[in-house]
């Protein structure tokens, strides 16, 4: 049935840009008809195998490239082939006529596509944008007011080779004098053993009193236990259903961690998320920042009186208008947002790219999120 609905989909998304490009009212040559009708029917075959040889059991990341960047280009021309109806309703108002018509529209879908595809890869390649934020924390000390959080999440190193990327972009957290650094999940896309020459920067990143991380997701697609290893080993404090405390200037915050909502149901032993067990014996009078890697998690962080989590995981829908269906699962796509008079919780678009290399109406962030102390 899943893969049924898989082809159905698929269907759907080669069916409408196939027919603005080649068919509604263009009368193309016939030749033309059929190389474009061979080409959609080559991807419709191709992107299945590619994406099953990429992502399944074989781990092939020439075909995990090919099948990625399929799929984020099959998505922009499927929804820009959509919107393109309305240049079509336009056009016959004023009085265009077949095939002058159809053939703007199709020629409108190709520029437009291509333009954002290049723009997209663009932004998913580049170094992030710094994400700076103040939060107002009512419970934090004097002591810890503007204490500088830098926030890094979603990484995905995978089967595209980032090894400089993933070093420029310790160079510019390096920038940022943090307080506390936090990697907020999705680390990678496969075993520390596969991506260790893209995760090696991680090592070199600086903070003044703390380097956290917590699993996402996508570590229980692999293996969330080497992760939590491998960071643990360079120097990250793994925060596996656990908590640190941090302190300056006389007062002090609780920093927790745990794991992804998906890690109790990989079926991997001893992993869950458990925030009762993160907090363990805290002292409750303490500010706490948690890290969770989807936002979703917050209805726990309200019940236990987390001050601020932190979260990643949606991309900010990564590619437009995905984010309207990144919503239905997620409470938050992107951003500041308060849930609780206490709990607060910050998204962020992520740092690197999951997939398609393409951000599209979705960039990447290293965030900044400087803590305030109440005035006084």
């Amino acid at each position: 049935m899943r893969l049924i609905l898989v082809f159905v989909i698929m269907a759907a998304l080669l069916a409408v840009p196939w027919w603005t490009l080649l068919v509604a009212g263009n009368r193309w040559p016939t030749a033309v008809l059929a190389v474009g009708s061979l080409g959609f029917a080559a991807v419709f075959a191709g992107l299945p195998a590619a994406m099953t040889g990429g992502h399944g059991r074989r781990h092939r990341d020439w075909a995990a490239i090919t099948g990625d960047a399929l799929l984020g280009g099959i998505w922009v021309l499927f929804v820009w082939s959509v919107l393109a109806q309305l240049l079509r309703l336009a056009l016959a108002v004023v009085g265009v006529a077949d095939p002058v018509r159809s053939r703007a529209v199709a020629g409108a879908v190709v520029v437009v596509v291509a333009a954002l595809l290049v723009w997209g890869y663009t932004e998913a390649m580049r170094v992030p944008r710094t994400r700076r934020i103040d939060v107002a924390i009512p419970r934090l000390g004097a002591g810890l007011d503007g204490l500088r959080v830098v926030m890094i999440t979603d990484t995905h190193f995978g089967p595209l080779n980032r090894e400089r990327w993933s070093a420029r972009v310790a160079e510019r957290v390096n920038d940022l004098d943090a307080d506390v650094l936090c990697h907020v999940g999705d680390i990678a896309d496969g075993t520390a053993a596969m991506r260790e020459g893209q995760a090696r920067p991680l090592a070199s990143m600086r903070a003044r009193f703390a380097r956290v991380y917590v699993t996402g997701n996508h570590e229980y697609i692999s293996e969330a236990q080497g992760w939590l290893d491998y960071m643990q080993g360079i120097g990250w404090d793994a925060l596996h259903n656990r908590h640190i405390v941090i302190e300056r200037g006389g007062d002090r915050l609780v920093i927790a961690g745990v794991d992804d909502a998906t890690a109790k149901s990989s079926g991997l032993a001893g992993h869950g998320a458990n925030l009762q067990a993160a907090l363990g014996n805290y002292d409750h009078t303490l500010p706490v920042l948690l890290l969770a890697h989807q936002p979703k998690q917050v209805p726990q962080a309200v019940e236990a009186g987390v001050d601020l989590q932190l979260s990643g995981h949606t991309h900010g829908g990564q590619i437009w208008p995905f984010n309207f269906l990144v919503r239905l699962d997620q409470p938050v796509v992107h951003g500041l947002s308060r849930h609780s008079e206490r709990t607060q919780l910050y998204t962020s678009r992520g740092t690197g790219f999951w997939g398609p290399p393409f951000r599209v109406f979705a960039p990447s962030e290293i965030t900044v999120l400087t803590l305030r102390a109440p005035a006084g």
